[in-house]
This record gives structure tokens, C-alpha cells and sequence, in this order.
């Protein structure tokens, strides 16, 4: 099999062949760059191994490409990178690793592209092109993963037992190329995977949850959590999502399997969104559900609070995984907290006041809150369903309208804690928080609308209330709020 004409496409690999040529030196594409050929897949991430020194290689691409291009050199890898426009080309020394069983960091030594492509994580990345002169564009595949390929098999090419001993993190890149891909792992793969589970111990935890994002982002993430749990790796590395699984019953009253509706909520919130933190928020939605399960006699199992311990359970998770703990985080938590409100408001009859505080508690997340609220939607019962997306219909349209009358996203009161102690010339004290809250309450619940002259009028009726009285006019106020404005 030859991809002459597919990588002439390319002109960087024609570069690349003649640097090798006039080096004397044999060079090769590696890996996913050949797999994704084979699969029409957009990559543009091109490993180039050669028999040789692989930053010398890169040192005379970087000379034909002209003196803008700049090289990467990593000289305790060996490798050295290029970037060019959209690509990244790394080049490498062929090479030979042993491992340590307590490391995953290799003991490495110059070998042959045998050596290269055996250590390999699977067949379908373990395929190679020549790149050279007299055999430009030539397959190069010794584990037959073009035809893994056709079956859709994720299979190591060495022993599995070899391969994930040597790197455990192989272990969550073969679930990681299923999801991604849908392919299946074969059996032996998969059994060594549930077999030497234990071994993910020795992994660093970014590398972990850098695999685990990609199973998330993955079209049907659900997959790659099944094949996690399944094999047990996910009890390992993600114990609060295990719990969810299972169903109790108790005087013939059971409930849903918190685990399978989550992974189904999740399938569903990737079908409208590759928001990664949107979906982070669909596999905590529930997280809380097993702490807060109760039965009672006539209401059967209920999960009181969930909504709030699961937003409080958010930060350490995201801590314990590694995840950002910046705004990111917060939106999640967030989404978490509120994720119960809009079903709660898809009733007959909601007021603007339930709409205001959702749309002051939800900010700029509310449209991937209402995201979450319709996968959350996952039961059987497709007129019920039916009837739940109508409501929501209406509650959207409601929150639009509102949103357009009273700009309640993300508001602040025009009335500030620093207007109010100038008003009544007060030091920060709990009556000015008071009155501060005072003025927000009223704005939420309809009772004044978002306007200075009616907030200040209100404010000086709330302040009378404590006895207070205003010590400068309305005009010198509205001077010094306007000097508080950020300035564009």
C-alpha cells in the first residue's frame, strides 16, 4: 500500500525527504498522522522518526523552511519540534525503551524502526510511511493495523501485558482511542486492562485526567465510562462517580440508577455542546445523590439537597483531579447548585420573581443551565418527556422577555454598599449591608425596578427604618456614582 499522492499534498514531507537524503539518513512518519490518513481524519500533529539524530533532521528542515522557523529542542528526550502554520512536526532518533515496573519514565537507547514501532502503544498508531527517495509514500505496517482499522480493534502490539506494564497510562489511552474512534478493545487487551488496573497508581494525575478530558469530549462519552468502569479503572481514579451506580429497593420501591442516567445525561448534553465544562457539569449534576439517598415510607427514595452538597462536593473533586479551580470550576458549581430551578419553574403559573433570581443566580450560565436541565430530562415515559420540553419552552420564553425588560443577568444594583455609607455617611457596617440587601430583594421581586431615582428613594425609606438620615443631595450622589463607573 503507498500514500505518495495522499502526503504530496503535503510539501512539508517532500522537505523533509530530501533533508533525510542529504543527511544519509533514513526518516519515517509514525503513528497517528498514517492512522488518521487511513481514516480521513484532520491531524495536524506529524511525528517523524528517523535512523539518525532526530534534532539534526529537524535543524535542516528548519534551514530549507527559511530563516522564520524556529525549532524546539528537547535534549533530554532527543526530540526537537517545529511549528509550520497550522502543523507540528516533532522528529526523533529512532528508539529502543526498557522500563523499571515502580517508573513509566523509559531507559532509552538508539534503535532501529523496529524497535521504534514495537514500543508502540497499539497497531493503529504503530503504522509508518517511508519518507525516502526510493521508497517515498510505502506503508509500513508490521502489526496488520490497517486491518485493526477495518475491524475497529483497539490491540497492543506487543504483548498487552508488556505494553501497559511498561506505561500503565496505555491503559486509559486504549479506552480514550475506543471512545474516541468508536472502535472495541480486543479481549486480551481488555482483560490485562481490568488484570493490571493497579498499575494506573504509578501514573501522574495530570496525565490521568488529561486522558479523561478526551474521553469526555469524546462524541459518545458514555462509552468511554463504561469501558472505565468495567474494567475497573474508574473505580480507581473516579470512586465518587462509582458510587452512583446501582439500584435499592426497599418495600418494593426502588429508584433509577444514578450512574447510567448520568452517562446518559451526559450523551446528551454532547450532542448540543463540546463544551468541556458543560459536560463536566452533566457527570456532577448528581454527584451527591448517594450521600443524601433517604427512604422515606410515603415518598418513597428522595435525594434532598443534593443539588447544594454537590456544589459544595465540586471544588474538591476538581482538586483532587486536577482540574482548573478558576472561574471554570466556578461555572460548574454553579450549573451543579442551580441545575433542580429551571425544572422546578417549568410549572403552570411561575412567577417574574422565580425568574429574576434564576436569571441573577445564573448569570451568563444560564443558557448552558437550561442546556442541562433538557438532558437531565431522561425519562422513559416520552409524554412525560414531551410535557417537561414544552414547559421548558415556556419558561425560556419567559426568561427571554424578562431578560430583555430588566437586563437581570449578571445585574448589579444601582445602589451600591459605597453609595449608601456616602449617603448617610456610615462606615461599612452590617445595617449598610442591610439596607444593600434591602434594595436588591425588592429589585429581584418585582417590587421597584433597576432605576437610580426609584432605588434612591427606597433606600432612603429602608435607611429612615434605622434611623438614618440622608447627609447630601440626590445631585452630589448621582455625581459620585458616576465617578465609581468604570471608565471604557
Amino acid at each position: 500500500m503507498n500514500f505518495k499522492e495522499h502526503i504530496a499534498n503535503e510539501p512539508i514531507f517532500d522537505i523533509i525527504s530530501h533533508s533525510a537524503t542529504e543527511l544519509g539518513v533514513e526518516a519515517y512518519v509514525i503513528g497517528g498522522y498514517v492512522r488518521d490518513l487511513i481514516l480521513k481524519r484532520p491531524n495536524k500533529d506529524i511525528d517523524v522518526v528517523c535512523l539518525g539524530s532526530g534534532i539534526g533532521l529537524a535543524e535542516k528542515v528548519a534551514g530549507k523552511l527559511g530563516d522564520n522557523v524556529h525549532v524546539s529542542f528537547f535534549k533530554n528526550f532527543g526530540t526537537a519540534q517545529i511549528r509550520l502554520d497550522e502543523l507540528e512536526i516533532e522528529f526523533v532518533g529512532a528508539r529502543k525503551e526498557s522500563y523499571r515496573y515502580e517508573s513509566r519514565k523509559p531507559l532509552v537507547e538508539d534503535g532501529t524502526l523496529e524497535d521504534d514501532q514495537n514500543r508502540r502503544d497499539f497497531t493503529i498508531n504503530a503504522l509508518g510511511i517511508s519518507l525516502n527517495i526510493k521508497d517515498f509514500g510505502q506503508l509500513i505496517d508490521p502489526f496488520d493495523g490497517v486491518a485493526d482499522i477495518h475491524k475497529k480493534i483497539i490491540r497492543t502490539p506487543l504483548s498487552p501485558e508488556i505494553t501497559f506494564s511498561d506505561d500503565p497510562l496505555r491503559m486509559m489511552r486504549a479506552i480514550r482511542f475506543a471512545s474516541q474512534l468508536g472502535f472495541d478493545i480486543e479481549g486480551s487487551t481488555f482483560d490485562a486492562i481490568a488484570t493490571m488496573k493497579d498499575r494506573i497508581n504509578i501514573v501522574s494525575q495530570e496525565r490521568i485526567t488529561d486522558e479523561l478530558n478526551k474521553i469526555v469530549l469524546s462524541k459518545t462519552p458514555s462509552y468511554g465510562f463504561k469501558l472505565m468502569f468495567y474494567t475497573g479503572l474508574l473505580q480507581i481514579i473516579f470512586p465518587e462517580f462509582c458510587e452512583l451506580q446501582g439500584v435499592e429497593t426497599h418495600d418494593g420501591k426502588g429508584h433509577k440508577d444514578n450512574f447510567y442516567h448520568t452517562l446518559q445525561v451526559l450523551d446528551n448534553v454532547a450532542v448540543k455542546s463540546n463544551d468541556l465544562w458543560l459536560r463536566w457539569a452533566a457527570i456532577l449534576h448528581d454527584i451527591a445523590k448517594p450521600a443524601t439517598k433517604r427512604f422515606h415510607p410515603k415518598a418513597g427514595w428522595t435525594f434532598h439537597g443534593h443539588e447544594e452538597l454537590g456544589a459544595k462536593m465540586t471544588p474538591g473533586i476538581f482538586k483532587k483531579l486536577k482540574l482548573p479551580l478558576d472561574a471554570k470550576m466556578k461555572m460548574v458549581k454553579n450549573l451543579v447548585r442551580l441545575h433542580l430551578r429551571p425544572i422546578a419553574l417549568a410549572k403552570e403559573g411561575v412567577s417574574d420573581s422565580a425568574l429574576r433570581r434564576l436569571l441573577f443566580e445564573a448569570g451568563h450560565d444560564i443558557e448552558y443551565l437550561m442546556m442541562l436541565c433538557r438532558a437531565d430530562i431522561t425519562s422513559k415515559d416520552m409524554s412525560k418527556v414531551k410535557r417537561y420540553l414544552s414547559n421548558f419552552d415556556k419558561v425560556e420564553e419567559l426568561l427571554i422577555e424578562l431578560e430583555a425588560k430588566d437586563k437581570l443577568r449578571n445585574f448589579q444594583p444601582v445602589i451600591t454598599g459605597e453609595i449608601i455609607m456616602e449617603v448617610f455617611d456610615l462606615k461599612p457596617s452590617r445595617e449598610v449591608g442591610e439596607i444593600k440587601v434591602a434594595i436588591r430583594e425588592a429589585i429581584l421581586d418585582g417590587i421597584i425596578p433597576n432605576d437610580f431615582d426609584v432605588a434612591y428613594d427606597f433606600m432612603l425609606t429602608e435607611g429612615e427604618k434605622l434611623n438614618f438620615k440622608p447627609v447630601k443631595s440626590k445631585e452630589t450622589i448621582k455625581e459620585f456614582a458616576n465617578s465609581l463607573e468604570p471608565k471604557s
